[in-house]
């Protein structure tokens, strides 16, 4: 069975950095991407950063300057780093993978970890 586990977050002072880890068990063929969101209370989820194999990333303008995304080599673990957090950046992220289970399998499949809040004072 494959399973997403999120650590890190928590409690940050205003001003720190906040460094996020994704890591995926199990096997799968492939991956087409991965990345986090968040979801801050009464909004959507919306993108934070996303990188593929290749090394593309995209983020939101929110973070950039910011934000830096990595993806270990053996594909399994994605990591953010996010510097000079502000009170905005309160809420809980979401670790997304896209995967193909299998060589034959039609399209990848969005996994999404359980979340993880990160609180930033005002």
């Amino acid at each position: 069975q494959v399973r997403l586990v999120e650590s890190g977050g928590g409690f940050v002072q205003p001003g720190g950095s906040l460094r996020l880890s994704c890591a995926r068990s199990g096997s799968v063929f492939s991956v087409k991407r991965m990345g986090w969101y968040r979801q801050a209370q009464g909004k959507e989820r919306d993108l934070v950063a996303t990188i593929t194999p290749r090394g593309d990333t995209v983020s939101a303008d929110s973070v950039k300057g910011r934000v830096t995304i990595s993806m270990d080599n053996a594909k399994t673990t994605v990591t953010l780093q996010l510097n000079h957090l502000k009170p905005s950046d309160t809420a809980v992220y979401y670790c997304i993978q896209g995967i193909q289970y299998y060589k034959f399998s039609t399209g990848y499949v969005e996994l999404w970890g359980q979340g993880t809040p990160v609180a930033v004072p005002s």
